[in-house]
């Protein structure tokens, strides 16, 4: 629910806008939708780790990504996202290279990569959990495509070209993550409900005791 409503003002934000801007930009200093995408960076973290609490049970059985749980890459990611948020790019949102370098750049451009490379790296350990085929196969399409577009417009932003077009490939790759961060804590929270339904003894029935009685007759007719 939280990342739901998160990720609706991350839209709502940008459609707000009629300028080019990456997802960050939106929260750069001085933007009309800095404290709305404040907010929504917020619940995303609230989201993030409620979901990570829920899907703590949760192991890759591949090795290479057994090493850590997908949840402590939810919750990592998550730290990430609320260090974004409390420490914004400075205004149109500079790369933190040459004259334009500044720190507060660099630690919010830093916190946002890298949390957007554990929620892909989450996504590909949930693909490879033990049973839940639906989930594992959401994960897998969600973490491949998350980062070859999130790459994509990470590249195009570098190079500086067609920033249009990175810009939407970027807001693309947000929305797939956090539609996945969705899907996960559905898909526990469920799992969680099926797994905790009480188990009912069947009820005995006034008609027992009659019918007991009546299967001791023919023995003490017998008699």
């Amino acid at each position: 629910m939280l990342v739901g409503i998160a990720l609706t003002i991350i839209w709502s934000a940008r459609l707000t806008t009629d300028r080019t801007l990456y997802v960050s930009g939106l929260g750069a200093d001085g933007e009309p939708t800095a404290a709305a995408f404040e907010l929504a960076l917020l619940l995303l973290v609230a989201g993030g780790f409620a979901v990570a609490w829920a899907a703590r049970g949760l192991r890759s059985t591949l090795p290479w990504l057994s090493a850590w749980s997908p949840s402590l890459s939810v919750a990592i990611a998550s730290s990430l996202f609320l260090l974004a948020s409390q420490v914004p790019c400075t205004s149109g949102c500079p790369l933190p290279v040459g004259p334009t370098f500044t720190w507060q750049d660099l630690i919010h451009t830093t916190a946002a990569v890298l949390a957007f490379a554990l929620a892909a790296i989450a996504m590909l350990q949930v693909s490879f959990v033990e049973g839940r085929p639906v989930l594992r196969l959401l994960s897998l399409g969600a973490g491949v495509s998350t980062a070859v577009i999130a790459a994509a417009g990470g590249i195009l932003s570098l190079l500086q070209y067609r920033t249009d077009i990175g810009s939407i490939l970027e807001l693309v790759a947000t929305t797939i993550g956090m539609g996945w961060l969705m899907i996960l804590g559905f898909a526990t929270a469920h799992a969680y409900g099926a797994a905790h339904v009480p188990q009912h003894a069947p009820e005995a029935t006034e008609h027992e005791p009659i019918a007991l009685i009546a299967e001791e007759r023919p023995l003490l007719s017998a008699r």
